[in-house]
């Protein structure tokens, strides 16, 4: 499979003085998504975790749940990844009507959507559940992130998303040029190792936008804590599909938007 990053010459300059060198970055590699034979998006992507990709793309994106998938098989072409996704009968068929819909193609964020309602569309609710976190848990679960991006730590240019549980730590995590693919993978890790995803948080290096809190909810997480600010429709997107939405969490404080009865200021959060 081909590299994650690639070390490449480069000046440093500063006033009055120029060094040569290099400096390692991360690579951007087309891929598509393919399913059953027909390709549905082309994502700019770091080619790593590519299975756990197509798992949690079409979980997000509503194709099929992993138990619908037969097979994924990366296969490099000249200039990127066919990812070839094939489906059983049942994801098929809702895949082909969402296809006979789509007028146009298709872009990062928003993948096969070709009007303003499926843009905008409600996520499935999330059921409450026992799921509580104190403030310095969130700040653990924040920091402990910053342990699992080893490519971050090369290059200094990828997201990462990661799935946080009390008491066992940093679960999952998933790294990714693109905001959406870190989440994406996470989402395959998570839903191919049958990990109780309503038993933590997802966690986020980026700015949380509508299309992550629509991923978080179909993922059936109830907690979203994000280090950068989320957007107003963000927010009340979150508030509809009963997610927790943390953000701004850095220093050991944060700012909840949405549900904060699972956030608490002192020790007496818990998972019953």
């Amino acid at each position: 499979m081909m590299e994650t990053s690639r070390l490449l010459p480069r000046l440093a300059m500063s006033p009055g003085q120029v060094e040569g060198g290099s400096r390692c970055l991360p690579e951007e590699v087309a891929i598509a998504l393919t399913f059953n034979g027909s390709t549905q998006a082309v994502m700019m992507a770091t080619p790593a975790d590519l299975e756990d990709f197509a798992a949690g793309f079409a979980l997000t994106e509503g194709f099929a749940q992993v138990e619908e998938i037969d097979s994924i098989t990366p296969v490099e072409v000249a200039r990127g990844i066919d990812l070839q996704i094939w489906l059983r009968p049942a994801a098929e068929a809702r895949l082909a009507a969402r296809r006979r819909r789509m007028a146009g193609p298709v872009g990062c964020g928003l993948c096969g959507i070709d009007s303003l309602d499926e843009a905008l569309r409600d996520p499935p609710p999330v059921p409450d559940n026992a799921l509580r976190l104190t403030v310095a848990q969130a700040a653990e679960a924040v920091s402990a992130l910053t342990q699992h991006q080893p490519l971050h730590d090369a290059t200094r240019a990828v997201h990462a998303a990661g799935f946080w549980m009390p008491g066992l730590g940093m679960v999952a995590a998933r790294e990714d040029v693109g905001r959406h693919n870190a989440l994406d993978k996470l989402a395959g890790a998570l839903v191919r190792r049958d990990t109780a995803t309503a038993a933590g948080a997802v966690v986020l290096t980026s700015r949380v936008s509508i299309d992550l809190v629509q991923k978080c909810a179909r993922l059936g997480s109830s907690m979203l804590i994000a280090v950068s600010a989320p957007t107003a429709h963000a927010v009340r997107m979150a508030e509809a599909a009963g997610i927790t939405l943390v953000a701004l969490a850095r220093g050991g404080r944060c700012e909840v938007f949405s549900h904060p009865h699972r956030i608490h200021s002192d020790e007496a959060a818990h998972v019953a």
